[in-house]
């Protein structure tokens, strides 16, 4: 992976807000850095990045691994190598492509017929594509597994998403604890989204982990999300925003 390489990991459990604070990230990078190459991985299954981005896909990197497990389960082996081979382009057509910025999705975890070094191999290729952006931002599950075995074993920013609660805080703060174990990466910090009175934003305890930002619940950004609209259209001065890029600076991403 090039060192000059940002590559910007969110994790934290279910319903905070953290794929929304994804593709804010990824809005916020586009528009401060024109020049800049981006490149948005949707790591949950759920595939709510594209949605938030305005993303049309129609091939995940999942798709690419069933039609190799299938065509193996068929029993015709030599196809199969000669799919594998043709994977690293499969890749690049998946790719949706949006100004300066570009969007994979990865797709449903892996069902019956997982291959390891089927999945090895595609995750080899998802770095060597990520090498050829200055930007990446991986919208993960709930903890950090996938990403490490899904995606990539190397990020530079982790940023954990949580809600106030105890055990939202509690979770992102195991996440970190199970992330020193699977993932490489230089800093960390948490985002406490949808807080409901900012006067206790001095209460929240993230343990030994940075705050970066506390965002109130954006009322703005329920609507959006109710209409299906994309990030690019939220008002310029709304909270969400303004706390993202908050915390962007707190973690030393410009």
């Amino acid at each position: 992976m090039d060192n000059k390489t940002t590559i910007i990991a969110l994790c934290g459990k279910g319903g905070v807000g953290k794929t929304s604070i994804s593709a804010i990230i990824v809005k916020l990078l586009a528009q401060a850095h024109p020049d800049k190459k981006i490149l948005a991985i949707d790591a949950d299954p759920a595939v709510g990045l594209a949605t938030a981005l305005g993303a049309d896909v129609t091939s995940t990197v999942d798709d690419i691994r069933k039609s190799f497990v299938t065509t193996v389960e068929d029993g015709n082996a030599g196809a199969a190598i000669e799919l594998l081979g043709e994977a690293k382009y499969q890749m690049m057509d998946a790719l949706v492509e949006m100004d300066n910025v570009s969007f994979l999705a990865i797709g449903r975890p892996e069902s019956a017929g997982c291959y390891c070094k089927v999945n090895a191999y595609l995750k080899e290729i998802i770095s060597m594509i990520a090498s050829n952006f200055d930007y990446i931002v991986i919208d993960g599950e709930a903890g950090i597994e996938q990403v490490n075995r899904r995606v990539m074993e190397k990020v530079t920013h982790l940023i954990l998403v949580s809600d106030a609660s105890r055990k939202g805080l509690s979770v992102v703060q195991t996440i970190c604890n199970v992330a020193k174990e699977l993932v490489m990466f230089e800093k960390t910090g948490v985002i406490v989204n949808r807080m409901p009175d900012m006067s206790l934003a001095d209460t929240l305890d993230t343990g030994d982990l940075p705050l970066l930002a506390v965002i109130p619940d954006d009322r703005g950004m329920s609507l959006n999300d109710m209409k299906g609209e994309s990030v690019f259209a939220l008002d310029e001065n709304s909270a969400i925003l303004k706390g993202v890029e908050k915390a962007l600076l707190e973690i030393g991403i410009k």
